[in-house]
């Protein structure tokens, strides 16, 4: 994930870049505001740690305007502000966390890492499992590049399985997601189900993926 640091201190800014770097993100800098506040601008960050007092355009500044700009990017204040007041300000310009200094860096990491943690992953459009590639929004299956020929509950069920791969879907839970109904035991659609998907997704070919747990259900997975 990107970081961007904007802070005028520069002792400050390398230890920041240093040490998140350490930590498996990519850190760009900023030593004023306004550089700051084009760079935030322009570029994808996934999170601003943010100086309040900096030359050029002012923390409060740069943060006013991302919000005012539609700039959804989580952003962190750093500062050695450290009244109510100022905490206050920080959250009603749109700031999601605040950390005074002098701080420790374990905990500038865990609050960068939590903040980071809410961020929603992107829909995942195109499954892929080995040479299976599911489009999820085109409703479209292909396996070694050849067009897999699936009716819509055939699909459905492959894609159910392929979005949770590697873990073993009983009847019951098959049942409700791609039928709409309670698994009746005395019901072999599932079962019959699975037998058509295997003929098309399997049977032409070398490896297999849809995989039979005795007792428990199926599950997609390489061999």
């Amino acid at each position: 994930m990107r970081l961007l640091v904007i802070e005028d201190e520069v002792k400050t800014a390398k230890f920041l870049k240093k040490g998140l770097g350490e930590a498996g993100f990519v850190v760009d800098v900023a030593h004023n505001g306004l550089d700051g506040f084009e760079f935030a601008k322009e570029v994808a960050f996934d999170l601003v740690i943010l100086d309040i007092m900096l030359p050029g355009l002012d923390g409060w500044e740069v943060l006013s305007g991302l919000r005012q700009a539609g700039k959804t990017t989580q952003v962190l204040v750093l500062t050695a502000r450290d009244s109510v007041h100022e905490r206050v300000r920080g959250f009603e310009l749109g700031a999601d966390d605040y950390l005074v200094k002098p701080f420790a860096f374990s905990e500038l990491l865990a609050r960068v890492r939590s903040r980071l943690r809410r961020i929603p992953a992107p829909p995942q459009n195109v499954v892929r499992m080995a040479d299976l590639e599911i489009d999820l929004l085109r409703q479209r299956a292909t396996r070694a590049g050849q067009r897999l020929e699936l009716t819509t509950k055939e699909f459905l069920l492959l894609s159910l399985l392929a979005r949770r791969a590697g873990e073993v879907l009983s009847r019951t839970v098959i049942a409700e997601a791609v039928w709409d109904m309670n698994f009746d035991s005395e019901t072999n659609v599932v079962d019959v189900s699975v037998r058509r998907l295997r003929s098309k997704v399997d049977d032409p070919f070398a490896s297999k993926l849809i995989h039979t747990v005795r007792g428990s259900g199926y599950v997609l997975e390489a061999e």
